[in-house]
């Protein structure tokens, strides 16, 4: 894990168990985190996807939410780096 970036896998999971697991990694998340790296998969849907950028683009922690070379990663920004 690099500093600043934590880390989060919730391929296997449903929505509400992914929405927990992230929730949790935003309490959690210091002054010192500028980014939430969600990888959740892409070769079983995209409904963790979908719902990870629709749900945390407007959320008050999150700056912004990028969209990583990976198309089964979603990183959060919590903060400019």
């Amino acid at each position: 894990m690099n500093a600043g970036i934590i880390e989060i896998d919730v391929h296997g999971m449903n929505q509400f168990q992914a929405r927990t697991r992230i929730d949790a990694a935003l309490k959690k998340a210091s002054s010192a985190t500028y980014m939430i790296r969600i990888i959740h998969g892409y070769h079983g849907g995209t409904a963790l996807k979908d719902m990870i950028r629709k749900t945390y683009r407007k959320h008050p922690l999150v700056k912004r939410v990028e969209l990583s070379m990976n198309p089964g990663i979603t990183e959060l920004i919590l903060r400019d780096f």
